[in-house]
């Protein structure tokens, strides 16, 4: 959007954002129906989904029963991000009128697909086929198709086994070095892992001040070394490489002085840049016609260590179908040779995409949709056999690195002991973040000591020749069969009375997700097998209910099954409620966030989007350390932190307010370091309208 829509763009959201938002009766409804044709105007002039999704969100706000207000804010998150947040519009819709859309059903199931609600997303997408199988003749534009809904069907079965049986994956946000509130995606690192480059969609640095049809800053390049193990904030890599339209980077080479991207031309082509001796680049050049295609796209491209083998994705006739994986071989003159399909063990059907060749040249990862996946694409894995001339049958690498939605763009490190790729998640700084993933050795997992070396008792064991005493050494029992512990979690509302929510389960050191099933209404159970005692974070969200955030410290697993209980009781976001949250930290003396407060200051931004009628105050707290001055100070600076987070993340300053109180508010007395100046250094919110 150039500068001439801004106006149309801000005036749109000043309108939208009335103080009679909450009216009810005929003001409410007829500011529904403004709110919804401010929304279409939206997208009319900018394509901003997000902005019109809001506005969406508020009409539904103004008036519950306007079923277009609804299905849109449904439509408009599946077309954004919160996709499971949709589930609660397409429902409304279903009851206000259940032929309002043909295939509602097939949307609600599709909603609780993407929130891992798979027993509820399997009703309703087996609602919904029945309903073809009844009404076969319909031909209607709100049709989904049977095959569609059967995929789906066999997605979140698959779904439910791969959830039961995690992999041992530990995926963690690089940080904010990295990441900004705005999409960061297709990572690349080279060889040793010291340079990181990847595409975002920041404001800050951008070369266009411009932004795209849809409100968002264009796509650019950017680049971060790593110093003393730890990533650099990322910069510009600059106008040699980047232009006013949409540059992405795809691949970089093993030594980091080749970089690949991708650009619109010829309706999509890979380009490629070399780095020079003083760290600048060469202007990008396209690929030969051996790699692009004419007329059709080449979305992504991979290059094998020794920089002998091409690995690319093309949507080029000729194909298994759809977009597949090609692969070109550098001749002795160091030219790429015609391109080839690597044929139907790799691609399918469907869409292949994403290709990454490992540094060991053999194996291959891939993101594909027509294999046996949880949903959108999923990131697999496949090894070339020299002898035999042939791949191994791809294997999905499982949850929680594969989700419902699309996880693209794997790359590994050399040591293989780690990998970076995006994806949207819970504890995201902005929509898309990078993620580095770490692949668990055998040590790091509950079933590691099977590879201990034991004689067995049956074996005869020659006495060595020698017999000088030597010291005793205890010998290692037999290995253990480690039983998983099983954590329970009752979720019951101000009236103990079970309530469905979300409910997660993740590590708090490595960020990884406990396998999760649902045992009845409002009772969830996860499993976790550790030989050693390891503290998980249990959150659980609700529309209309405060959000909670616990620390549970999983016992070390036995020999012998262990079960952890634990009851949440949820409270309902009314005028006065109050929540300390506990797990944001601050740098000492500072108001800036600790990488660690990210999750929890995600939670509470999720609540004020999902809830949309609330208005809060941010306040700050302090021990009585320090002069009064200085403390109420700090209070009022972190609580201004909060805030501007909440903003930056889109929520309406007027529903937003903050305050910092220093040490007028205590607790509990500041005599005592644990139980008293601990707990009054904190900030919490207030619910102050609705």
């Amino acid at each position: 959007m150039h500068r001439r829509y801004r106006s149309i763009f801000f005036t749109l959201i000043f309108l939208g954002f009335s103080s009679s938002l909450f009216s009810q009766g005929d003001e409410g409804k007829k500011l529904a129906q403004e709110l919804v044709e401010q929304a279409e105007l939206v997208m009319e002039a900018t394509q901003a989904m997000d902005v019109a999704r809001d506005l969406y969100v508020q009409a539904v706000q103004a008036d519950p029963e306007n079923i277009v207000a609804n299905y849109r804010a449904g439509d408009f998150h599946m077309r954004t991000v919160g996709k499971d947040r949709a589930v609660d519009y397409f429902l409304k819709v279903l009851e206000i009128d259940s032929e309002y859309r043909f295939d509602i059903t097939y949307w609600i199931g599709r909603s609780y697909h993407y929130g891992m609600e798979f027993e509820k997303a399997l009703a309703y997408y087996n609602r919904y086929k029945t309903k073809l199988t009844e009404r076969d003749g319909y031909r209607g534009r709100d049709r989904t198709e049977l095959g569609d809904v059967e995929r789906r069907i066999y997605e979140c079965q698959n779904a439910i086994e791969f959830v039961a049986n995690p992999a041992h994956f530990s995926i963690v946000n690089v940080g904010s070095a990295i990441n900004s509130e705005y999409d960061d995606f297709a990572p690349v690192v080279n060889k040793d892992e010291t340079l990181m480059i990847f595409t975002t969609r920041r404001r800050d640095g951008n070369l266009n001040e411009n932004v795209f049809s849809d409100n968002k800053p264009y796509e650019d390049i950017f680049i971060s070394e790593k110093k003393n193990g730890v990533w650099q904030p990322a910069t510009n890599i600059g106008d040699v490489i980047n232009t006013e339209f949409h540059d992405s980077n795809l691949a970089l080479s093993a030594e980091g002085d080749q970089l690949f991207m991708y650009k619109d031309d010829n309706n999509g082509d890979i380009y490629e840049a070399f780095r020079k001796e003083d760290g600048t680049w060469t202007y990008p050049q396209p690929m030969d016609e051996n790699i692009n295609s004419e007329g059709f796209k080449e979305s992504s491209i991979s290059i094998s260590p020794d920089e002998s083998i091409l690995y690319f994705a093309s949507d080029r006739p000729g194909g298994q179908g759809g977009i597949d994986i090609y692969y070109s071989i550098k001749d002795e003159n160091g030219e790429w040779t015609r391109s080839r399909n690597l044929g139907p063990v790799i691609n399918t059907e469907y869409d292949d995409d994403g290709p990454f060749i490992d540094y060991d040249g053999k194996t291959l990862y891939f993101s594909t949709q027509g294999r046996k996946g949880m949903g959108g694409y999923d990131i697999f894995k496949s090894e070339y056999d020299s002898a035999e001339g042939k791949w191994s049958e791809p294997v999905n690498l499982g949850f929680p690195i594969n989700t419902p939605d699309d996880d693209v763009f794997f790359v590994s490190t050399e040591d293989g002991k780690r990998g970076y790729y995006a994806s949207v998640r819970e504890d995201g700084q902005g929509f898309t973040d990078i993620y580095m993933v770490t692949i668990l050795q055998e040590d790091e997992i509950g079933d590691e000591i099977a590879s201990k070396n034991i004689t067995p008792k049956d074996t005869e064991v020659e006495e060595p020749e020698n017999t000088t005493p030597i010291e005793k050494v205890e010998l290692p029992e037999a290995s253990i069969d480690y039983q998983p512990v099983t954590i329970t979690v009752s979720v019951v509302d101000q009236n103990n009375q079970p309530l469905d929510a979300k409910v997660n389960f993740k590590g708090k050191e490595n960020g990884r997700a406990a396998g999760k099933s649902k045992a009845g209404r409002g009772t969830y159970e996860f499993k976790v097998t550790s030989p050693e005692s390891v503290q998980y974070r249990l959150s659980v969200e609700k529309s209309g209910y405060v959000f909670q955030n616990i620390d549970v410290n999983v016992p070390a697993a036995t020999d012998k099954p262990q079960s952890v209980t634990r009851r949440i009781r949820m409270r309902t976001l009314t005028v006065g409620t109050r929540k300390v949250l506990r797990n944001i930290y601050f740098d000492f003396g500072k108001a800036t966030f600790k990488d660690e407060s990210y999750n929890e200051l995600n939670k509470l931004e999720a609540m004020m989007a999902q809830n949309s009628g609330i208005q809060i105050e941010i306040s700050g707290h302090t021990d009585n350390i320090g002069t009064t001055a200085y403390n109420k100070s700090l209070s009022q600076r972190r609580a201004n932190a909060v805030k501007n987070y909440l903003l930056g993340k889109g929520i309406d300053a007027r529903r937003v307010i903050s305050a910092g109180y220093g040490e007028e508010r205590p607790l509990a007395s500041n005599d005592d370091e644990k139980e008293g100046r601990e707990l009054n250094r904190r900030v919490e919110f207030k619910v102050i309208g609705k």
